[in-house]
């Protein structure tokens, strides 16, 4: 489970990469798994110390986050099971096998959404301003997330002869698409933070995480050599969903930024700003 990986025009080092951290009663521990835990922490961190700023308490969000993290790894899975099916169907014991890798992110966002949609309507809290912390957590997930990848020597691109083409196990240099990705995210999530503070409405951080990560998914889909495909159509499924992400999120705030049809918010607080009744009156002459 050892990974020789380089990157040779670079530098002049290999890194001889173990997938096993450790060994718990003679049963390994994978470093995918380990990243992963930290991702969901570090992010669950993130949105908790800012919750006060988007309508919602501290305890209503440690609440959403115990259902929404596991049902967003599930979803990740089942995102990814559905779109393998042709193997897993002829090797279901593998479909539990998450350790090996394996994951659709696209599945997880969406159980996430679903988890909050369910969470708000039963609470009655604010589900704009939830999906805004969702976005932010997972962006920032999904910068760490992707050196899991590293370490599993997967979801890179094909051969290429740039400078920074990494070698696995002696093969040809390939795109490092796991790190596109990764520098990709963690600049949209520094954006994300700064653009918090001076947001419009409720809901536009969420558009702007849809379609800062639609976008890369959408061009690192033409790089990668691992894609996932809609039944035997030949339809990359992360390119279609991403390009559209794309494109609704792009009209989207077009259209509510020209038309100005939204509630302004507070930003001390997050919650929307309440009309006064004679707030569309002429003044007195």
């Amino acid at each position: 489970m050892i990974n020789d990986i380089s990157f040779p025009k670079l530098f002049d080092h290999v890194f001889h990469i173990n997938r096993v951290a450790f060994t718990v009663f003679g049963r390994p521990i994978m470093w995918y798994g380990i990243i992963l835990a930290i991702c969901f922490l570090l992010a669950a961190a993130y949105t908790l110390k800012r919750v006060n700023k988007f309508n919602w308490n501290v305890d209503q969000m440690t609440d959403m986050i115990l259902w929404g993290i596991p049902a967003g790894i599930l979803g990740c899975r089942v995102y990814y099971v559905i779109n393998e099916w042709d193997y897993y169907s002829a090797n279901p014991g593998e479909i539990i096998k998450i350790w090996n890798g394996g994951l659709g992110m696209y599945g997880g966002i969406i159980a996430a959404v679903l988890v909050a949609v369910i969470y708000c309507k039963r609470h009655k809290t604010d589900l704009l301003s939830a999906c805004d912390m969702i976005g932010m957590g997972f962006i920032i997930a999904q910068f760490i997330g992707r050196w899991a990848n590293f370490i599993n020597a997967e979801a890179h691109g094909g051969e290429t002869a740039l400078p920074w083409g990494m070698v696995i196990n002696g093969a040809a240099p390939v795109h490092p698409t796991f790190l596109y990705e990764s520098i990709w995210n963690l600049v949209g999530f520094l954006f994300l933070h700064w653009y918090s503070s001076r947001r419009k409405f409720r809901g536009e951080l969420m558009l702007m995480y849809a379609g800062w990560y639609g976008l890369i998914r959408f061009l690192l889909e033409f790089l990668r050599t691992d894609s996932l495909y809609i039944g035997h159509t030949g339809l990359k499924a992360s390119q279609l969903v991403g390009g559209a992400c794309v494109v609704i999120s792009v009209v989207l705030l077009i259209y509510l930024h020209t038309t100005k049809r939204y509630k302004p918010i507070d930003l001390t607080t997050g919650a929307p700003i309440q009309k006064t009744s004679n707030e569309n009156e002429n003044p007195a002459e």
